[in-house]
């Protein structure tokens, strides 16, 4: 488990530290205060030379480059990298660096930014589709690269150099040639957007569980939200594509028609995704941003103590954001029922422009719960 993170230089972080880190760890504090950036830094942290999950988070923020295609690339194609730095720009010598300590293990993510020019060996292998013209599109680098590099405590990963164009973007199609590692410690991590899982990976999670001792937890999930529900199961998503929910149908108590998922609203649809991801991150790191989306107060305890014994049970160490009151007086509950442990609950509340989160432990929670003080 991560017992403390330091972000320098990465998104709206100049210098930031999280420190005395527990095995759930619910991240407060105000709109644009950096709690996204937060996740993640910790899922770049801990991708270790599989760049795909930084492509998803770039393309989730639509983060494209939109200059005058003099690069020779579709603009459209392009990342603007330039938002992973902080202030938003980028130079020969522009760096940022993730830094995570594990027991008494360092681990770094580090990023620069260099002047590379592209030799012959270089573009031999980025002709990797032969389907496309590369000479082109090759043709419009530029003199820069990015440069990751992962240094796990005394040994390093081999780092992953990647051109830019002439406009200064990552090219998407060559940041595809390094996505997909098969390093079995960074595929153990699952990351939730506030809109939950897709239909695709929510049936892929599924099947891992059909049939083992997770899938009842599934059940017991939905559950907190309809009593009713006896089954789950999944039809495939590739007709739900176009589909926000879809892919899977339950059976309801006293009722032999199968109810399609999606007709069930958005609490169940948030549910069986957080379950999902947690039963599959075993001795890995789940991390949920605004994870109370869709859920009615009443059921966030329930959802809190599903993911706390599942975490406990699993090795999971749990990253959270909420804006919600209700969600972090639902984990004093259960911070209040447990006895006070090293590897327990903290609320990490951040605030831009400061050096370090302010930290509540367990029973700091309570009583903030208790007296009606705001951790927000």
């Amino acid at each position: 488990m991560l017992k403390s993170l330091k972000i320098e230089n990465f998104r709206c972080f100049q210098s930031f530290e999280l420190q005395q880190l527990g095995r759930v760890n619910l991240l407060v504090g105000t709109n644009n205060s950096g709690k996204t950036s937060i996740l993640e830094a910790i899922q770049l942290l801990c991708s270790r030379n599989n760049l795909e999950p930084l492509a998803e988070s770039i393309d989730r923020r639509g983060e494209y480059f939109w200059g005058d295609g003099k690069s020779g690339f579709d603009t459209r194609s392009e990342f603007d990298i330039s938002h992973l730095f902080y202030g938003h720009q980028i130079q020969a010598d522009s760096q940022f660096s993730i830094t995570g300590i594990r027991e008494n293990l360092q681990e770094i993510c580090l990023a620069s930014v260099v002047e590379s020019s592209i030799d012959s060996d270089d573009k031999r292998s980025y002709k990797y589709d032969k389907r496309r013209n590369w000479d082109d599109e090759l043709e419009g680098l530029g003199n820069l690269s990015l440069i990751f590099q992962w240094i796990l405590s005394q040994s390093e990963e081999p780092s992953i150099r990647i051109p830019l164009s002439l406009d200064n973007g990552l090219p998407k199609n060559f940041l595809r040639h390094f996505s997909g590692a098969s390093d079995k410690e960074a595929s153990r991590n699952q990351f939730i957007t506030s809109s939950s899982l897709s239909v695709e990976r929510m049936t892929e999670l599924f099947d891992q569980v059909v049939l083992t001792p997770e899938e009842e937890l599934v059940y017991e999930a939905l559950q907190t939200i309809e009593p009713n529900v006896e089954r789950i199961a999944s039809v495939g998503s590739k007709k739900y594509r176009n589909a926000e929910r879809g892919g899977f149908v339950v059976r309801l108590a006293n009722d032999h028609q199968r109810v399609p998922i999606g007709s069930m609203g958005d609490g169940i649809w948030r549910m069986l995704g957080l379950t999902l991801a947690i039963v599959n991150t075993k001795g890995g790191i789940l991390l949920a941003d605004e994870i109370d989306t869709g859920l009615h107060f009443s059921v966030m305890s329930n959802m809190w103590r599903l993911i706390w014994e599942t975490a406990k049970r699993l090795d999971v160490q749990v990253f959270a954001t909420t804006h919600n009151s209700d969600c972090w007086t639902s984990l004093a509950a259960i911070a209040n029922s447990e006895n006070e442990a090293e590897e327990g609950i903290t609320i990490q509340r951040v605030e831009r422009g400061k050096l370090a989160s302010i930290i509540f432990n367990e029973r700091q929670i309570v009583i903030a719960a208790e007296r009606g003080i705001e951790v927000r």
